[in-house]
């Protein structure tokens, strides 16, 4: 019981990732109130917790929104102890020479401009408590092109950044912010960023996890217990000399080419190696 009496905001909280994370606090004693535009998704949560999870409706594009978040679970628990700030989508597909303003500035209003203000609306009601953190959902897309569309990624490579300005501007009040980096979690985000209909995401998610058996060291797809555990890690006095930095969940995909972690998949030296021993010319 880490969190027990402890007030918890998540946002993107009605499915995957946020939903398991949700749970997780609850189950561990906190006053979750957790925020997403899909209500249904949000009621069929709460019907899961003897009242230990309250929603509330969200659209993080909309500041006015966070704000009346953050005041009311403030306002009904006297402060606010942790915040995940995990709400997003696929955002726009398009590649840099092919996108448009209204696109790009939808996807970071979506992935960092609600991080930031999520961040700047909770902060008056986490001074003064102990053990105040903040989580942030970055990606591995973060990290480099291959992994997400442009705009997705550099929003996620923003949002680390953030964290790491965020934990400076806010050392002096004792609150803690990090981040977090899921790989390929198998969740709706990319059906849902495919526009795909509801009928097809069982088949697709059912894809994505057979794909993920062989994309990463880690021979399964991740789930999104996954990465609530390494936030509920994040927030927990056990993390208490953490800040301002990342833990990726990735089941390894990002460790280096594939040839680094398969055996089956020779690299550039294993090769010419080869040629070597078989007497050809390099």
């Amino acid at each position: 019981m880490r969190f027990e009496g402890k007030t918890v905001v998540v946002t993107g909280a009605a499915s995957g990732i946020g939903r398991a994370t949700a749970l997780k606090f609850a189950a561990e004693g906190a006053r979750v109130y957790a925020a997403d535009i899909d209500e249904q998704g949000l009621a069929a949560l709460a019907a899961t917790t003897n009242g230990s999870i309250a929603t509330a409706r969200c659209d993080v594009t909309r500041t006015e929104d966070i704000k009346a978040l953050m005041d009311r679970a403030a306002a009904e628990t006297g402060g606010i102890d942790v915040v995940f700030n995990n709400a997003g989508a696929g955002g726009d597909r398009a590649t840099i020479d092919e996108i448009e303003p209204a696109g790009w500035d939808r996807t970071m209003d979506l992935l960092l401009r609600s991080v930031a203000f999520g961040i700047r609306y909770a902060v008056p009601h986490m001074i003064g408590r102990p053990g105040a953190a903040i989580v942030n959902t970055s990606s591995v897309a973060a990290v480099g092109p291959g992994y997400s569309p442009t705009a997705y990624a550099v929003a996620k490579a923003g949002v680390l950044h953030l964290t790491k300005c965020a934990a400076a501007d806010l050392a002096k009040h004792q609150i803690r912010v990090n981040a977090v980096q899921p790989g390929f979690i198998n969740t709706n985000i990319f059906t849902r960023s495919l526009d795909m209909p509801a009928e097809l995401e069982a088949q697709a998610k059912g894809a994505i996890a057979m794909m993920s058996q062989s994309a990463q060291p880690v021979a399964r797809g991740g789930q999104p217990d996954d990465i609530a555990d390494a936030v509920l890690f994040l927030a927990s006095d056990a993390a208490g000399f953490v800040t301002g930095t990342s833990l990726i969940v990735d089941g390894g995909i990002t460790i280096g080419p594939r040839h680094s972690w398969d055996p089956t998949m020779p690299g550039m030296f294993d090769a010419l190696q080869q040629m070597a021993d078989a007497g050809q010319p390099a």
